[in-house]
């Protein structure tokens, strides 16, 4: 298992850091080159708008939408989810996105950095209790099509969604202290 995690922006070292405590080697992607033997990806949080740009200038954002595409599994968080939505209500009109997951969300609708929050999530399917959700400028996830599993909602609005490989959070699982949802997607997209 080779999963690697955009490194060009947002909170990356954190999942590098979980990554690297499970004893899985994560290659830190910043250009193309990067992308050879990695067979899942996490696109972590960050600014969304930043990342878009950072993805085109770096060359990165061609050959990633390939292997996204081609079913290669991705975990998203927060912004990362904002990159593979279908739909991005009150994104910018020059921002890119990979159209993987069949989603329509919203930037920052949780509120701004002053009103990010904590509070736990129960996870469909992950033993342990309830997970500590870290909101921080969240999108909000306003709607999934029908092959979209809403795996955890917080005040009923989907907040961990799955379609296949494709893993979605609005929230920050690398920023709880809780490893469960790193290694249940390493464990259900490991090869």
């Amino acid at each position: 298992m080779k999963p690697g995690v955009l490194a060009l922006q947002g909170a990356f070292r954190e999942h590098v850091e979980i990554l690297d405590g499970f004893d899985v080697e994560a290659v830190e992607l910043r250009v193309p080159d990067d992308l050879a033997g990695i067979d899942s990806l996490i696109l972590p949080g960050g600014e969304s708008t930043t990342m878009s740009k950072l993805l085109v200038t770096s060359g990165l954002f061609e050959p990633l939408g390939v292997a996204l595409h081609g079913g290669m599994p991705v975990l998203a968080t927060c912004a990362g989810l904002i990159l593979i939505a279908r739909q991005v209500l009150d994104g910018r009109p020059d921002q890119v996105g990979f159209d993987l997951l069949d989603a329509q969300v919203r930037r920052n609708a949780y509120g701004s950095q002053q009103q990010s929050f904590e509070s736990p999530i129960a996870v469909a399917g992950l033993a342990g209790g309830a997970f500590p959700g870290v909101f921080i400028r969240a999108p909000v996830v306003e709607s999934v099509g029908p092959d979209v599993d809403v795996l955890a909602t917080h005040d009923d609005r989907p907040v961990l969604v799955r379609s296949g490989p494709v893993w979605g959070t609005t929230f920050h699982p690398e920023l709880s202290g809780d490893l469960r949802i790193h290694q249940q997607f390493l464990k259900e997209t490991s090869p």
